[in-house]
């Protein structure tokens, strides 16, 4: 259960996150030149536990996505495989990967910018966080920050397309 905070408390909490997520998208940008995606997970006492970008490429790895490295480092931090009472913070609605990771570590909630039209699986596609038929569903929060993340996200395939 997470702590109860007043909405507007909580929304000043999530803005805060959601930039530092927007900026390690960023990093995953400028330094590795993946897709610019960052999440953070934070425990209910609104402490960091863990962080990560997109190294798909850099990682030869195809399940590196930012959620799940920031995922692994929260296990680590807490010693523990689920993540209860936790929050993700990710710039790009996860995939059905990522969202069944976020199930199965029984994350409490999750908040995202943009959406993904293609293989969003927190509703726009797919809605495995809320579906009924598992034994755990996550709080879904869409469109923090999609003014900042999804141009990101535009450019970055614009300028790759160009190279091609």
């Amino acid at each position: 259960m997470r702590d109860s905070v007043s909405p507007t408390a909580e929304h000043t909490r999530d803005l805060q996150w959601m930039q530092h997520a927007l900026a390690l998208a960023a990093r995953a940008r400028d330094e590795d030149n993946e897709i610019p995606v960052g999440a953070v997970i934070v425990d209910a006492a609104g402490r960091l536990l863990g962080e990560g970008w997109n190294r798909n490429i850099r990682e030869h790895d195809p399940s590196a996505h930012a959620e799940i490295i920031a995922m692994r480092q929260a296990g680590r931090a807490l010693s523990n495989h689920r993540l209860v009472g936790c929050t993700l913070y990710v710039t790009l609605e996860p995939c059905a990967m990522c969202a069944m990771a976020m199930v199965h570590a029984r994350i409490a909630r999750v908040v995202y910018a943009a959406a993904d039209p293609k293989t969003g699986a927190a509703g726009s596609v797919f809605d495995l966080l809320q579906d009924a038929r598992h034994n755990h569903r996550v709080e879904v929060r869409g469109g923090l920050l999609a003014e900042l993340a999804g141009p990101m996200l535009t450019a970055f395939f614009r300028a790759k397309r160009g190279k091609i």
